[in-house]
């Protein structure tokens, strides 16, 4: 299953990360949200969501923006029966107990990415394997994107460059995400 880039693109990890930047703008997790999806063998989703994460967006001193984010993998919550966040949080999936965090550290890009949408290339680490990946922005509808709307990033992963190989026989190999962000105003 691959995850979607764009969606981790914008939430973890506030206030301590080094990295040369001048100025950042918090991402509110009360406000924002990150979730993800997986087909099934049979054909619906499985659906699920990090409810616990903080990111920032970092405003380098070339102008260009880096976001950094964070998302605690032991907190999952998958949509249905209890067993699933169970299994999600298992070693077969996200491997809680190994790997308690994934984190996107995005390259720096132009700073009105947010408003005309794109590409957002990054490293993705997850389970321990950190591979390039790249979300997408949507272009935004407003004229200061994460503070009169959100701002929308998606991407997808595959499990196996991830080593995320449980339960094949009923997940498919694709693992979308989607972020809706907001900032502390």
């Amino acid at each position: 299953m691959r995850p979607t880039a764009t969606l981790l693109v914008p939430v973890l990890l506030a206030l301590a990360w080094p990295g040369g930047s001048t100025a950042a703008q918090a991402i509110d997790p009360a406000r924002s949200r990150v979730e993800f999806d997986v087909r099934t063998r049979l054909g619906p989703m499985v659906r699920g969501r990090f409810p616990d994460y903080a990111g920032r967006v970092e405003t380098l001193p070339d102008g260009r923006h880096r976001v950094r984010v964070r998302l605690a993998a032991a907190a999952v919550i998958v949509a249905g029966p209890a067993r699933y966040t169970a299994l999600a949080r298992g070693p077969q999936l996200f491997d809680v107990d190994r790997h308690p965090e994934i984190e996107f550290v995005s390259e720096p890009y132009p700073a009105d990415l947010a408003r005309t949408g794109g590409a957002l290339p990054g490293r993705l680490r997850l389970r321990g394997v950190e591979r390039t990946e790249r979300f997408t922005l949507a272009p935004s509808g407003c004229a200061r994107p994460g503070h009169d709307c959100p701002v929308i990033a998606s991407g997808r992963i595959d499990r196996d460059d991830y080593g995320l190989e449980g339960w094949r026989w009923a997940l498919a190999d694709t693992v979308r995400f989607r972020l809706h962000v907001r900032f502390d105003d």
